[in-house]
């Protein structure tokens, strides 16, 4: 690995990686049964420099934004080095987003370039704010030969015949706009320094090291903070070698694993969810005697394995388990959202170590990670190296806020002092999640504090994000929470979001109030979706702005109400 405390940018560290493992491959993009591209160092640099030196052609300079809105694949990490080349920022964008939402984030954004996907980029031509769009220059992967790209050009064809001129960057200056939430509402934009990136890679690297044969398998999207460092960063500063699926269909997951020998994946706890049932159903597709002989193996794994893995020794005694992730997994590292204790025990009893990890997007990525070192699945980890953690005003049973600092934190939310001033006190970032650190320096969770929730998938959702969808529903006013920030109950699991409706004096809230709500519902993405609502007959609290006091409202629904009054959908 690169001694990353050498650079002061990740464009000249990646520079320096390219050069170092020119030889060795770096990407491999797969599709279905074949195989569709295979990369080195040196292939990967000769794509990205002729496209940075068309960018700084164009005008593009350092410190200006590119935003990228791509699938997994080659194509979003030569875009993001040819931006970092320029000394450009680049603004990650989650492709799953619809038009509206892309066009609010790149106009917050204020990037002047967007690297986007032919699909993405038809639908946000029909965005209704398209028209109003400020971006400079926009470059669509992989478009039909004859389609019209609204002004537009193509990726493939825009290239500059020279060297480009490296730009350089101090550790201070901005890398990455991330945007931590979605939008609707009031997006928040993490100003992330080249300084974060470059002191995470190298907090984290020491628990994940790469080198050149080791192969990750990047199925979480490239945009999401995970993904960005353990799919990019991370393997490309140690030589090591990013796998990327056309298709992410469990069966193809799977094949991939035997194809290529994946070292390390990252995972949501939805996908781990997802891989668990397949293999309980192998289980018990299997012969009464095989399912003993199953039984007996996993009883002596477990027992060997009871305080930490032993690769070697799973591996022999549950050969057929091991061959069929590849033979040579090391670990799935698992975090974004809370994972349940018994999902991580059911892969740690295969002999599959299992690394969970506690995080955010404000502190790039990883605040904690369970070593191993006992395994503990009822624990999120100590610490990363330079990371601290303190817990504010701990009740009886030490559970207060988590906070911490480290060089990691953000330097602030984009164009949001406010917010900013909200969020990091003292240099000490809050995360909202309520916490304990236990006698041996392991991090425990149990629940939010915020008004906020995580979905298995990963995603952060901000229930104002939700409220542009209600708007117009007939009651005098309304607004959505995480259940669990007015009913707290110590868990991160089940968090649900519920609609608090307020209707006009003397209206009932009949049949027809409910199917106007279950109609709205319907409108949104399944993980975006309330479980319910509740009806308050009281005006909500307001400030002088006439906005709402979610706090002083939600003690007060907390006070009178119960959540099993909430009316589920």
């Amino acid at each position: 690995m690169l001694d990353l405390k050498k650079y002061d940018s990740l464009g000249a560290a990646l520079r320096d990686a390219l050069d170092r493992w020119s030889s060795e491959v770096c990407l491999i993009e797969g599709d279905r049964e074949r195989e569709r591209s295979r990369m080195t160092y040196r292939q990967f640099r000769e794509a990205a420099e002729p496209l940075a030196a068309a960018l700084e052609d164009s005008g593009f300079g350092p410190g200006e934004r590119a935003a990228i809105i791509m699938t997994n694949q080659p194509k979003w990490l030569i875009s993001a080095y040819a931006v970092f080349l320029a000394g450009g920022v680049v603004v990650p964008l989650d492709y799953k987003l619809s038009a509206d939402e892309h066009l609010q984030l790149l106009a917050h954004s204020k990037a002047q370039v967007s690297f986007v996907e032919y699909p993405h980029w038809r639908a946000i031509t029909q965005g209704e704010q398209f028209r109003e769009h400020k971006l400079r220059t926009v470059l669509v992967t992989e478009a039909p030969a004859n389609a019209d790209l609204a002004g537009a050009l193509r990726w493939e064809e825009y290239h500059a015949a020279r060297a480009p001129e490296f730009r350089p960057r101090s550790r201070q200056d901005t890398a990455c706009i991330v945007y931590s939430s979605g939008t609707g509402g009031r997006p928040k934009g993490c100003v992330l320094t080249h300084a974060n990136y470059l002191e995470q890679c190298a907090a984290v690297t020491p628990i994940f090291p790469f080198w050149p044969g080791a192969r990750y398998l990047s199925i979480i999207p490239t945009n999401h903070a995970i993904d960005f460092m353990g799919g990019f960063i991370m393997p490309f500063t140690g030589g090591g070698t990013v796998i990327h699926l056309r298709t992410l269909r469990p069966e193809f997951i799977r094949e991939a694993f035997t194809r290529y020998k994946i070292t390390y994946m990252a995972v949501v706890p939805l996908i781990l969810k997802n891989l668990q049932k397949g293999l309980k159903e192998k289980f018990a597709a299997l012969p009464t005697g095989k399912q003993r002989v199953l039984n007996a193996l996993l009883r002596v794994n477990r027992a060997f394995t009871k305080r930490q893995p032993r690769l070697g020794l799973s591996r022999m005694l549950l050969k057929d388990i091991h061959k069929a992730f590849g033979g040579e997994l090391r670990a799935l590292l698992v975090g974004g959202a809370f994972t349940e204790p018994a999902l991580m025990e059911f892969f740690h009893d295969l002999g599959i170590p299992i690394y969970n990890g506690y995080g955010c997007t404000e502190a790039c990525t990883a605040i904690t990670i369970n070593d191993l070192k006992p395994f503990r699945p009822d624990t999120v980890g100590r610490p990363v190296q330079g990371m601290e953690i303190r817990v504010l005003e701990p009740d009886a049973d030490g559970i207060g806020e988590v906070t911490v600092r480290s060089k990691t934190v953000m330097s602030r939310y984009l164009d949001d002092p406010e917010m900013t001033a909200e969020t990091i006190v003292d240099g000490w970032l809050l995360t909202g999640d309520l916490g304990r650190i236990d006698a041996e320096g392991q991090l425990q969770l149990f629940g939010r504090k915020k008004n906020m929730i995580v979905t298995p998938e990963g995603k952060n959702i901000y229930p104002e994000d939700i409220e542009n969808t209600f708007e117009g529903i007939p009651v005098k006013e309304f607004s959505v929470f995480a259940a669990n920030y007015i009913w707290p109950q110590h868990t991160m699991a089940g968090e649900q979001l519920v609609l608090v409706v307020h209707p006009e004096p003397g209206q009932t809230a009949d049949g027809a109030l409910r199917t106007e709500i279950s109609r709205r519902n319907g409108q949104l993405l399944n993980y975006k979706r309330i479980a319910g609502y509740v009806i308050w007959d009281s005006d909500f609290p307001r400030n002088a702005g006439l906005k709402i006091k979610r706090v002083v409202l939600a003690e007060q629904i907390a006070k009178q109400l119960d959540r099993s009054e909430m009316v589920a959908l």
